[in-house]
């Protein structure tokens, strides 16, 4: 059996989250007498704290082979956008965009798309307005990701959603960087926005599920 590995930034998290649903089960075996009562709170406090703990797990995932022209996906999730759209951040024009949907659920890990070297990163704060929302892109919180090889360019936004207060990301500019390794984690339900050449092969389709790491998202020309 695979032991669990656990995000290096979300430890600290983790033990908060403990810390809480220690300290209220001790409270409950104190003022809480009823059997009944009593037993289904402490399992909700451990469902909880393995919940917590398993949500901030690095996933152990095959990464499927190919050259730098692969993209494969930021995330878990669902995609909900696959559109031509105007990005206006970086390139300043018209990309294809791929946009994935992360519930409370889904692992929130994030991985490199594509192997090249990270041209251009930025953090903007923001409001947590629902992940969904097509504004969502442009007024919550996120990080701007720019990774480029000879093949071309790949822009992506870690975005924040209603839950998700804190985003981590790895992008220094000028880093080498691999795809299918960790490029960062966003803490509870959330967005990835992925903006491709508008030459590229788009490989996915609306509504379709995404493994992070191994989702085959687009090939570059």
């Amino acid at each position: 059996m695979k032991r669990i590995v656990i995000d290096k930034d979300s430890k600290g998290t983790i033990a908060v989250y403990w810390a809480v649903s220690l300290v209220l089960a001790a409270l409950a075996v104190l003022f809480i007498h009823p059997l009944w009562l009593l037993i289904p709170i402490l399992v909700f406090l451990a469902v909880f704290a393995f919940f917590v703990l398993w949500f901030h797990r690095v996933p152990d995932r095959e990464i499927p082979e190919g050259d730098e022209t692969l993209v494969t996906s930021v995330a878990d999730g669902k995609i909900v956008v696959v559109e031509r759209a105007y990005e206006g951040e970086y390139f300043k024009e018209d990309r294809i965009q791929v946009s994935i949907y992360m519930n409370f659920f889904d692992v929130h890990t994030n991985f490199w798309p594509m192997t090249g070297e990270v041209s251009y990163y930025k953090y903007h704060p923001g409001k947590y307005l629902l992940a969904f929302l097509p504004k969502s892109s442009e007024k919550n919180e996120h990080s701007s990701t720019t990774i480029r090889n000879s093949h071309g360019e790949v822009f992506f936004k870690q975005i924040a959603g209603t839950f998700a207060r804190r985003i981590v990301c790895y992008s220094k500019e000028g880093m080498k960087v691999d795809r299918g390794r960790q490029c960062g984690i966003i803490k509870f339900g959330s967005r990835i926005d992925i903006f491709l050449p508008l030459d590229a092969e788009i490989l996915v389709k609306e509504d379709e599920l995404t493994v992070a790491g191994v989702t085959k998202i687009a090939r570059l020309k």
